[in-house]
């Protein structure tokens, strides 16, 4: 059973698994800057405290920011980030179940492919990368979110804030309004949420549309949901 993190938002120690990747790096900036300590997770220690160092130089409190193993980062966090590739999804999360045990664990891999016509969305057994990672996890709370940032506004130091809102799903009303809060706290994101796990899978394809519309138009675009 997952036991939500004490505390607020702000309070929170966020772990970001394949860390030393574009997305894990550029999330676990924008949080740093936010005021949140992060953890940079990577198969190899040094490598992770390499990427920690670089990435310490760019935010106002280089003490937010360490690096080590995956394994140790995750058990040090309060909330973990996946960030690899869709090809490494399996194979970590089934790895580090046991450090992941009753944690809240935010999936934001994009099970995606390209050739020459572009991006397109892979087929997933179980539906989406979130639902293989709640599959995995029967002791963790899987939350799908950060599908859709895109890693070079995120990493950008000319960039400020990055407007746009961060659809958040998931079976537990609980950890959804937390990653939701945890999404506020990056200057210009708006966390809504998007429904239950199940429908992660379309959230997730979305992304190779993003792909397209970036390529043509030349953008970094993003989401932004009216009305709400």
């Amino acid at each position: 059973m997952t036991t939500l993190p004490s505390g607020s938002a702000a309070d929170l120690t966020l772990a970001f698994l394949g860390g030393t990747g574009d997305q894990g790096r550029g999330l676990a900036r924008r949080f740093a800057m936010a005021g949140n300590a992060v953890i940079i997770g990577s198969r190899q220690a040094d490598r992770a405290e390499q990427a920690a160092a670089e990435l310490a130089a760019t935010v106002p409190d280089p003490s937010l920011v360490t690096g080590t193993d995956n394994a140790a980062a995750a058990a040090a966090a309060d909330v973990i980030v996946i960030a690899v590739p869709w090809e490494g999804h399996e194979t970590l999360v089934t790895a580090l179940a046991p450090a992941l045990a009753a944690k809240i664990v935010i999936d934001c891999v994009n099970p995606m492919g390209f050739d020459e016509k572009g991006a397109y969305a892979l087929h997933v057994p179980e539906g989406s990368a979130a639902q293989q990672a709640q599959g995995l996890l029967p002791d963790s709370t899987v939350v799908a979110a950060f599908h859709h940032i895109s890693a070079m506004l995120l990493l950008d130091a000319d960039v400020d804030s990055i407007e746009t809102d961060v659809l958040v799903l998931g079976d537990s009303r609980e950890a959804t309004d937390l990653v939701q809060s945890l999404v506020d706290r990056i200057k210009g994101m708006r966390g809504i949420y998007g429904g239950r796990l199940r429908n992660a899978g379309q959230v997730e394809a979305l992304t190779a549309n993003l792909v397209s519309i970036n390529r043509r138009y030349k953008a970094h675009a993003g989401l932004r949901v009216t009305d709400v």
